[in-house]
């Protein structure tokens, strides 16, 4: 996955939100322009090439207010999917917020 290719298809308003996505952001109090902000200006942490339906990505980025946030999107096509979006935590991931902490197995 490319950065490029999710910026092009979020300015040119290819997106489609899952209804699990507009559901968690609007529990979370994120809204639309946060998740284009972070896609427009971020950087992908995270690839997941087998996921299904659609290869995916973890995108670090920051909302309109600089907050930190994390979006899920899958790419099929020439179509980008939001998965869902989250503030990250410092349970889940170290204190960049970006390097996910090893789990204890």
């Amino acid at each position: 996955m490319e950065i490029q290719r999710i910026r092009r298809l979020c300015a040119e308003g290819k997106i489609k939100w899952s209804v699990h996505a507009a559901e968690k952001m609007h529990e979370r109090g994120i809204k639309r322009a946060d998740v284009i902000n972070c896609l427009k200006t971020g950087e992908i942490i995270e690839e997941y090439p087998n996921d299904f339906p659609h290869p995916s990505c973890l995108v670090f980025g920051r909302t309109a207010m600089n907050a930190v946030l994390h979006v899920v999107v899958g790419i099929n096509c020439e179509t980008l999917f939001i998965i869902t979006s989250y503030f990250p935590d410092t349970k889940r991931f170290e204190s960049n917020l970006r390097t996910r902490r090893q789990r204890n197995v």
